[in-house]
């Protein structure tokens, strides 16, 4: 709103000046605020309006209002194209072009002080005496030019103000970007050197295991650990690579298509694990399906560590404006019971849902077990 009233400003302002210009000029020789010129009137409009476009369009050209100002001053005694013209010439010029302009205007006010000196009459006892002429000459340039002076300086100054909050800016966010990146590979040292250690001595026992088991069904679960276990290294291996990177949105991230490898994976460990898809699969954005995947994969960790062998069931329900995703667990016939609370999983999980604007529900059934369901928008 506010750049369209700056806009519409900024194209009204330079013909209003010029029809204040046209206006008072023809005031100034009409003798209602000036000298009464005694030539036709279709000559006194053509002047006044040449001095009022070239007043409108004193922002992009000031020279052609200096010689139109000059003119008519010199011939007409008409002011108000000079006072115009002094005051761009304080915000636009500098140094040479400056005393220049100040040299002639000054050369010019003379000459016109002559005219009136020797012309008769009115415009000789207004325009043509020493004093009057000095007194014109300081309203008509003077003041004007220090207007203008003033002016420039100040949105020189302001300009500079901005650069140099836009350049502190710029090197504050090198700065963060600097800090994120060190703490991104200060986070993979550490993950590197503590959790894949402990993963890799994990892959390690479970091979030995597997080759000293006394019976299939221990080498079998052995094998399966040291897969998980070697698909845990890649992953990270993965996840550290995305954290060294300086653009941590590359690299390779899960999506629906590989849910079922996950759901797999549990089923691998002796959980009964069915999904069910209602409406009509289609493509979804990356971080949806990225989403979705993080919280079955949340929900089913839960599962593993809280419910036992409970058969769960994977519910992805595509809407026309989002994914529903529904995990949920029948009553664990492990001692331990039911999940509890949720913990800094489902935090995390919770978070990521609602970045993307959805919404995530987490708690015990009625009938028993637990269920976690996200609403994922799509759209």
């Amino acid at each position: 709103m506010l750049d369209r009233a700056s806009r519409i400003a900024g194209r009204v302002t330079p013909w209003a000046l010029g029809l204040t210009v046209f206006l008072l000029s023809m005031a100034a020789v009409t003798g209602s605020m000036g000298v009464r010129s005694a030539l036709p009137a279709p000559v006194l409009v053509a002047v006044a309006a040449c001095c009022g476009v070239a007043a409108a369009f004193a922002g992009r050209a000031l020279w052609p209002l200096v010689a139109v100002a000059a003119v008519a001053h010199l011939w007409l005694v008409m002011w108000p194209a000079a006072v115009v013209a002094s005051y761009y010439a304080g915000i636009r010029l500098r140094r040479r072009d400056l005393w220049l302009y100040v040299a002639g205007a000054v050369v010019v006010h003379a000459l016109a002080g002559l005219v009136s000196y020797w012309s008769e009459g009115y415009r000789a006892l207004v325009a043509g005496t020493p004093l009057n002429a000095l007194l014109m000459g300081g309203a008509m340039l003077g003041l004007p030019l220090v207007a203008g002076l003033w002016v420039g300086a100040r949105r020189q100054v302001l300009d500079a103000a901005r650069e140099q909050a836009a350049q502190l800016l710029r090197e504050q966010v090198l700065r963060a970007g600097q800090a994120r990146e060190q703490e991104r590979s200060r986070i993979a040292r550490e993950m590197h050197d503590v959790v894949a250690h402990r993963v890799s001595l994990m892959v390690l026992h479970a091979g030995a295991l597997e080759v000293n088991a006394s019976d299939a069904r221990t080498a079998e679960a052995a094998a399966l650990i040291g897969q998980v276990g070697r698909e845990a290294l890649t992953n990270l291996r993965e996840v550290l690579g995305v954290l060294r990177s300086p653009d941590p949105v590359n690299g390779p991230q899960p999506t629906l298509a590989d849910l079922d490898r996950l759901l797999d994976q549990s089923r691998a460990l002796g959980i009964v694990v069915n999904r069910h898809d209602e409406g009509e699969a289609r493509p979804l954005p990356p971080t949806a399906e990225r989403t979705a995947y993080r919280v079955v994969q949340e929900a089913l960790t839960n599962v593993h560590k809280h419910a036992g062998d409970a058969e769960t069931d994977v519910h992805l329900r595509f809407r026309s404006a989002e994914l529903e995703v529904l995990v949920r667990n029948r009553p664990a016939t492990a001692a331990d019971g039911g999940l509890p609370g949720s913990g800094w999983g489902l935090v995390g999980l919770r978070e990521r849902v609602e970045l993307l604007g959805g919404r995530l529900e987490a708690g015990p059934q009625e009938e028993g077990g637990f269920r976690v369901l996200a609403g994922i928008p799509t759209a």
